[in-house]
């Protein structure tokens, strides 16, 4: 057998931990789940998320990378804690409430914690330097400069004049 990648390691790893943690909830509901689908695609902040419409995991590849031991020993049944409650108890469930709450400490007895907090590193912010006709400098953000070369229209609030590119500027996190 090959040895396997990083990337296929990891994969691995979290695979092994979404079933031992299915087969955990398995054992103490005495009934199967359906696995989800799972990606691991998410950037940013976010960890994990849970689609329960779609019974699909999503999972932040760098934040599992820097964090593995957490990352599977929390996060990964946090996000199942979800995906089970909406399907034991229904849509209309608060996304952390009593229902999970219980999942995550009887069922995995590990602590129901809402947030993780592993660290992220931020890129830069690129800003966008817009004028008008008074002396007022305007900062947008890539949203609204990308709205602008779309044809969206801002205004100034004081002098009411249509805002026109300048110049891009980076901001360190």
């Amino acid at each position: 057998m090959l040895p396997l990648s990083d990337d296929q390691q990891l994969i691995y790893h979290l695979n092994n931990a979404i079933e031992h943690y299915y087969q955990r909830a398995e054992l103490f509901f005495h009934r199967t789940f359906n696995r989800p689908k799972v990606k691991i695609d998410l950037r940013g902040l976010s960890a994990g998320t849970a689609t329960p419409s779609l019974n699909l995991l999503r999972f932040n590849k760098e934040l599992l990378i820097n964090n593995q031991q957490h990352f599977l020993q929390q996060t990964v049944p946090h996000e199942i804690a979800h995906l089970l409650a909406y399907h034991l108890f229904g849509l209309k469930i608060r996304p952390h409430g009593k229902e999970w709450q219980h999942i995550m400490n009887a069922v995995y007895q590990v602590p129901a914690e809402r947030c993780h907090h592993y660290e992220v590193k931020r890129k830069p912010t690129t800003y966008y330097l817009y004028g008008c006709h008074c002396p007022t400098q305007h900062t947008l953000t890539i949203r609204r400069h990308n709205a602008i070369k779309r044809g969206r229209k801002y205004l100034c609030k004081r002098c009411q004049t249509i805002l026109y590119f300048r110049n891009t500027t980076e901001q360190k996190p």
